[in-house]
């Protein structure tokens, strides 16, 4: 390591994520062509996820996963660790084309599948560091508060009775976030360490008789098989999940937009700084600003902070060791301390990065084609961690032909649109990321409504 100008440690920076104390040892490639009833292609949470609840529900299928790094390489292993009841998508969008009773439905079956991830890792042994403490929101400036309550509001409409609004008092007696206006709280969220979690997946599955091959890089998906530069796996039913980083297969670079995302954790923090901080119910923690961050107290008494940082890389273009630059590194810091000044002086210890799938309508999608046995599940917009449950259970009705609540939903079948060709996707991501920086700017002078900027810039991206 080298010295940062203050005396101390620059952070570890890239290696994966924080989340590995040390890099795994690859499980063997595929050895050559194999035979397989359903080949599912990442060992990511959506994978890992499917090949579980297909194996419980009909143990003699013979389940093949194929990873091109190892488990948990992706977003997975990189995550804030927040498994939430957030939806996917557009709530409103997409009751427009399914209806409002589906729509409802799937923020029910969300908030469920927090409790069946929190059961699963339960009764499977994976010590996760899960803590079912909620999430706090919060506001610093009045168009802040302004968009919490009516995301409070809108909570209502859609079935989360238990959003509520909460008083900065009653705020900061959960976390002592500086400058506070206003906050919301809602207890559909889990704190986790990500990595233990997918990585106790893929170990649990493998005890049930799922092959899994890491360092097998998927080149191409077609009808029937699943093409790697080790062999082929051919099988009846081929699944994707391979969520940002779907861009490097054939003929799907413009189906999902790889976001980055980088995360920063500090070194452990002592107990009086805590005790200045509070947190003792682990809730995690996101703001409203438009260039949001969202962050939790870890296991061994860390905070980890994320937020967009370098959001688009041209071409769809992924990071493979998650390396991030110190101007990135530097803003990250910056927020932390200006949200908990009780962290001034904090070492940074690590800083990452990694991609999420962005559909062009920011709303996820599980399918299969039954004429070709090609399904796929992704898009999840950041709200992964939850989401990829739902989503599999959703994969493993469809692949069963079962018809069930999970395969009415209403991401169920949804196709999102592509991408524009380049450079207008880069053009489009980077000018909407200077945008909501702007907005921020324009609305930390007081006022009361959001930025006309942000607006303008949620309309040409389609987000919710």
């Amino acid at each position: 390591m080298t010295a940062t100008t203050a005396g101390r440690p620059a952070p570890v920076n890239g290696r994966v994520a924080h989340w590995f104390a040390e890099l795994p040892t690859p499980r063997p490639a595929l050895p050559g062509d194999r035979d397989a009833d359903v080949c599912v292609v990442g060992a990511g949470l959506t994978g890992l996820w499917t090949a579980y609840y297909l194996k419980h529900a009909d143990p003699g299928l013979r389940i093949t996963v194929l990873e091109a790094e190892f488990a948990g390489f992706g977003a997975s292993g990189r995550n804030g660790g927040w498994a939430s009841g957030l939806i996917p998508g557009a709530r409103d969008r997409m009751a427009g084309a399914y209806g409002r009773p589906a729509v409802l439905d799937w923020q029910r079956a969300m908030n469920e599948a927090v409790d069946e991830v929190i059961g699963v890792a339960a009764r499977e042994g994976i010590d996760a560091g899960i803590v079912k403490g909620g999430t706090l929101r919060v506001a610093r400036t009045p168009a802040q508060a302004t968009r919490l309550r009516h995301k409070v509001e809108q909570d209502h409409e859609w079935g989360v009775a238990d959003s509520v609004l909460l008083t900065p008092a009653e705020s900061a007696a959960r976390i002592r976030v500086d400058g506070v206006t206003a906050a919301a709280f809602t207890p559909h969220c889990a704190r986790l360490q990500p990595a233990a979690l997918v990585r106790g997946l893929a170990d649990t599955v493998e005890r049930l008789g799922v092959t899994i091959h890491e360092k097998s890089p998927v080149t191409a998906i077609e009808p029937g098989r699943a093409v790697t530069a080790h062999g082929t796996v051919r099988a009846p039913v081929v699944l994707r999940a391979t969520e940002g980083f779907t861009a490097s297969l054939k003929g799907l670079r413009r189906t999902w937009l790889p976001m980055n995302s980088s995360m920063i954790v500090t070194e452990p923090l002592p107990a009086r700084t805590w005790r200045e901080i509070g947190w003792e119910g682990r809730e995690t923690l996101g703001d409203t600003a438009h260039g949001h961050m969202y962050a939790q107290r870890t296991a061994d008494d860390r905070i980890a902070i994320g937020g967009r940082g370098v959001p688009y890389r041209f071409g769809s273009r992924t990071d493979h060791e998650g390396r991030v630059g110190e101007r990135t590194i530097g803003q990250l810091t910056r927020t932390l301390e200006r949200m908990l000044p009780q962290t001034a002086g904090a070492r940074v210890h690590h800083a990452w990065c990694g991609v999420l799938a962005v559909p062009r309508d920011w709303s996820a999608t599980v399918g299969l084609d039954r004429a070709t046995g090609l399904g796929w599940a992704g898009g999840y917009v950041g709200h992964g961690v939850t989401s990829t449950n739902l989503a599999a259970r959703t994969l493993t009705d469809l692949v069963l032909e079962r018809d069930t609540r999970l395969t009415r939903l209403p991401w169920t079948g949804h196709a999102p649109g592509a991408w524009e060709p380049e450079p207008f996707r880069w053009l489009g991501v980077r000018g909407l990321y200077a945008a909501y920086r702007l907005a921020d700017r324009h609305e930390a002078g007081g006022r009361v409504r959001t930025s006309p900027i942000a607006t303008i810039a949620d309309l040409i991206a389609r987000r919710p």
